[in-house]
């Protein structure tokens, strides 16, 4: 094996078992909180600073990791989230509404800085003439992250019913130390750290594709997270009496299979040559599948089986073009300072999940679980408008 296949190898286990606990306290602290009598908006600024510290992160984080290397920026991410762990283990009374966004702030720098940091660490392993393949590489990461955020959608759920909030909070801060440990003692490339300092300016993209990309990716994650995020656990435990573990359950198996699609999206888009044309075929559908939940609910169809097939759908839509994304950001990316270009692309995709998430409390506070379906479908279409800005060619004539 590699000296680089064992470093790439290292930081997915890394990235992996920071995506569990992630999943795991989202599924927690919806659940949790709802039970304690939380209303829909409520739930939502949970994650308030969740959201807004990601986009700040994503954007320092890129600058950090071209100063201080790509692993101390990942091992920093999980020390932060340990210690958002840690601040959630507090008795129930002194889980105070403004305590528990802090601690859901630390854990949303925590969760970018790793991200940032195994993403950008994809491109720079990959040897020279194997950058044809980084479609395959970034699709894999990409999915099989996912796939572990469902199952740790399903952990939360699980260990909320079997351990309390407390006790889980604290299973997994001890978990994730050990694997911290274990990584930094096997992690010895330094990844990504630029040979000249970048400057503050070079913090914003300066790069039209990529700006084009990252607007189009801030409506693409508004459009899942908008009714995804609060609108449907909510939905499932008011609408359809679910259980915990019924609703942590099926977040699970839906999460995961978008994982496994996204890692099978090379396959199922081919090899992409440019960057606009694959992005609008693979968006159009992906637009009109919340206007068919909506359709079906209006025509008095079955309501959990409609949601459920329409949600399957959309998933499968949204894991395509979610992977199609990530290959082109990278795609898109110098090869010095990956991670600035990667960390203000990850900026946006952060913007869009504060203002699902916002949105996705308010409107159905407001309206139930169809407002958020219909402006679902109206960011998509936004996206679709953006992405006509997108260039044709991609550097270097690059396929997947």
């Amino acid at each position: 094996m590699s000296a680089a296949l064992r470093q790439y190898l290292l930081i997915t286990a890394n990235y992996w078992a920071f995506t569990l606990t992630d999943g795991a306290l989202r599924m927690l602290v919806v659940l949790y909180f709802y039970q304690l009598g939380y209303s829909g908006f409520a739930l939502a600024s949970l994650f308030l600073f969740y959201e807004i510290f990601g986009i700040v992160t994503n954007l320092a984080g890129g600058y950090l990791g071209a100063r201080l290397g790509l692993n101390r920026t990942m091992q920093i991410g999980m020390v932060l989230q340990v210690g958002a762990l840690g601040m959630l283990a507090l008795p129930e009374p002194q889980l105070s509404l403004l305590w528990v966004m802090a601690a859901q702030g630390l854990s949303g720098i925590a969760k970018d800085l790793n991200k940032m940091s195994a993403k950008s660490g994809v491109k720079i392993l990959l040897p020279q003439q194997q950058q044809g393949r980084l479609y395959h590489y970034v699709a894999l990461l990409t999915g099989s992250k996912n796939a572990l955020k469902g199952v740790g959608f399903f952990l939360g759920g699980m260990l909320l019913s079997l351990l309390g909030f407390q006790h889980a909070v604290l299973a997994m801060a001890a978990a994730l130390l050990l694997v911290m440990c274990l990584t930094q003692m096997g992690l010895t490339q330094e990844l990504g750290k630029s040979n000249a300092k970048p400057k503050f300016s070079q913090l914003f993209a300066n790069s039209r594709g990529i700006n084009v990309l990252s607007a189009a990716r801030l409506f693409l994650f508004g459009a899942r997270d908008v009714w995804f995020v609060i609108a449907l656990p909510v939905f499932m435990a008011a609408e359809l009496d679910w259980s915990q573990r019924q609703i942590g359950a099926f977040m699970a198996v839906w999460i995961i299979g978008y994982g496994l699609i996204q890692g099978l999206a090379p396959k199922l888009t081919g090899r992409p040559s440019g960057a606009r044309g694959p992005c609008l075929s693979w968006l159009a559908p992906l637009a009109l599948s919340p206007l068919l939940i909506v359709w079906g609910l209006s025509q008095h169809w079955p309501v959990a089986e409609t949601v459920v097939a329409g949600l399957l759908l959309f998933g499968a839509l949204f894991a395509i073009n979610s992977s199609l994304h990530s290959y082109l950001i990278l795609a898109l990316s110098r090869e010095e300072g990956v991670s600035l270009d990667v960390g203000f692309y990850y900026m946006a995709n952060a913007s869009g999940r504060l203002l699902g998430t916002l949105l996705s409390g308010a409107l159905y506070q407001l309206g139930g679980l169809t407002p958020c379906l219909l402006v679902s479908s109206l960011m998509l279409a936004l996206t679709w408008l953006i992405s006509l800005m997108l260039p044709r060619t991609l550097p270097g004539g690059q396929h997947a």
